[in-house]
């Protein structure tokens, strides 16, 4: 069981009382889970040598997972040109995009976020770059850090033939270069569907910096982005709004 998993065990979505319960359990856990969760390290890598090239101020959709999308949600919220992104799962039917059956591991579904953006702002390279660099370990399959299953998986779910060229061409390019200690495992899979989250997951790092999952394994990326990446960070985040979070691309 994952320490994001345990998390809604002990019950946030319950009252205020309920919420503080777990979350003194939840204090005493993130001691123990000092040594095996803790954030990533970000790598610096080169930027694509191939990508998109706008033509004319207009918005695009790019839509990635890698691992708990608490944080990467949160990461993108904080990337210049990005005018909205949403939590959500990608990969499987409808009828199973739910937290507690995506959970089990074999919907197909993986926790994603779709990413709407002005591409005369920041490129979808660019959005790859931070992707590989900041928001997750590409090298490693089917989890991230403490959280297990093919609901974590490294993928990117390409919206037309330009940016499936472009995810291709930019992993060749970072596995060539061998700037991971291993191969990228990140698969570039065919777009089924994006369906929102629950509204309980969206905002989530935004919301609640302290949590103990949040400070241990998402915090840090943030501050990571900030220092590798200060053209494109922006301070006060883009928050998904309750009425985009209903609606499905």
């Amino acid at each position: 069981m994952t320490m994001k998993f345990i998390t809604r065990a002990l019950g946030w979505t319950r009252t205020s009382t309920g919420r503080m319960i777990a979350l003194i359990a939840l204090g005493a856990s993130a001691v123990a889970w000092q040594h095996v969760a803790s954030a990533e390290q970000a790598v610096r890598i080169p930027p694509p040598a191939q990508d998109e090239k706008a033509a004319g101020a207009h918005t695009e959709t790019a839509v990635f997972a890698g691992g708990c999308f608490w944080g990467v949600q949160g990461v993108y919220e904080h990337v210049k040109g990005v005018n909205q992104v949403a939590s959500g799962y990608s990969g499987g039917a409808a009828g199973t995009a739910q937290y507690e059956t995506v959970s089990g591991g074999d919907t197909g579904h993986a926790e994603s976020v779709s990413i709407t953006y002005d591409p005369t702002q920041i490129t979808y390279g660019r959005l790859l770059q931070i992707f590989f660099s900041v928001v997750h370990n590409p090298t490693e399959l089917n989890y991230q850090g403490p959280d297990h299953g093919t609901q974590y998986r490294s993928a990117v779910f390409p919206q037309n033939a330009q940016q499936r060229a472009i995810a291709q061409a930019y992993i060749a390019q970072l596995n060539s270069a061998k700037v991971f200690s291993a191969p990228i495992v990140t698969r570039v899979e065919e777009f089924k569907g994006f369906y929102p989250a629950e509204a309980y997951h969206q905002n989530f790092l935004v919301r609640h910096p302290d949590y103990p999952y949040i400070a241990i394994n998402d915090m840090p990326k943030i501050d990571q982005l900030k220092q590798m990446f200060p053209d494109v960070y922006r301070s006060d985040p883009v928050l998904l709004k309750a009425s985009a979070s209903s609606s499905a691309s």
